[in-house]
């Protein structure tokens, strides 16, 4: 075996493990948190039903297989780094920088998601890419990986792209790392932690909430946004029930009933 195969092979070794770290540190800590704060959070469960052992299942095994292509896009990115294609500083950015920096990839991959999320609901896309992750219909923080392999390639691929146009902060791709699985995984709770009035607030009404994605799992046809209600918004495809809804959860009611199936 060639000194370049090793260090090929160890580099995506080291990338899987990166991104399962990432992946069992947010999906299991929001876990253990909706555990711990059961008999609060029990009764902001958006849905009646609620996921079974083979839900779990699908969206674990799933999100494994979708590391390996994570792995392979930041294998990409640092080969393209090594290369002077891309350009990541490793030095400290003074904090103005990083924040506008930081503001600039969240809005950026923003818009590439709703994009890219729209066209995967095209018939032509949709059981090739995207069905997998809406087998998902009561989706857990398990299922923020849990995608088809092409899907898994078009997540992949913004931050390679978005590096190729603009020189970053190493340190900042890292905190984008970490607020994108972070908000990624509250997205797919199932449980709605947020305040009344959030949705209608000229503070916080622009910001998704779980019941925002929770309506795009159970129903399909609306809220297609990652971070941000703008392009939904904009291109009229926010939920139209969907303050109503966001309401109803969050005002006191008592625990819903588990069920399964």
């Amino acid at each position: 075996m060639t000194d370049s195969i090793r260090t090929l092979i160890m580099g995506g070794a080291q990338g899987y493990m990166i991104e399962l770290t990432r992946y069992l540190a947010a999906a299991g800590g929001v876990t253990l948190v909706l555990w711990l704060g059961a008999r609060w959070t029990e009764s902001r469960r958006i849905q009646l039903r609620t996921p079974d052992f083979a839900d779990w299942q699908h969206e674990v095994i799933n999100s494994l297989i979708t590391m390996v292509t994570f792995a392979a896009s930041t294998m990409l990115t640092i080969a393209l780094a090594r290369m002077g294609i891309i350009h990541v500083s490793m030095a400290a950015p003074p904090i103005w920088l990083a924040g506008v920096e930081f503001v600039a990839v969240v809005i950026a991959h923003d818009a590439y998601f709703y994009w890219m999320h729209r066209a995967l609901h095209l018939k032509a896309l949709f059981r090739r890419a995207h069905m997998t992750h809406h087998m998902s219909r009561t989706p857990t923080p398990w299922a923020a990986y849990s995608f088809a392999p092409i899907e898994a390639a078009f997540e992949a691929a913004f931050l390679p792209l978005f590096l190729l146009i603009v020189p970053f902060h190493a340190l900042v791709v890292l905190a984008f790392l970490l607020h994108q699985i972070i908000r990624n995984v509250i997205g797919h709770s199932g449980h709605e932690l947020a305040w009344s009035g959030f949705t209608r607030s000229r503070w916080t009404g622009w910001l998704t909430t779980t019941t925002h994605h929770d309506l795009h799992h159970s129903e399909g046809r609306h809220n297609f946004g990652l971070y941000f209600t703008w392009w939904d918004r904009m291109m009229g495809t926010e939920h139209p029930r969907y303050h109503e809804k966001f309401e109803a959860i969050v005002t006191d009611r008592p625990a819903l009933t588990p069920s399964s199936g």
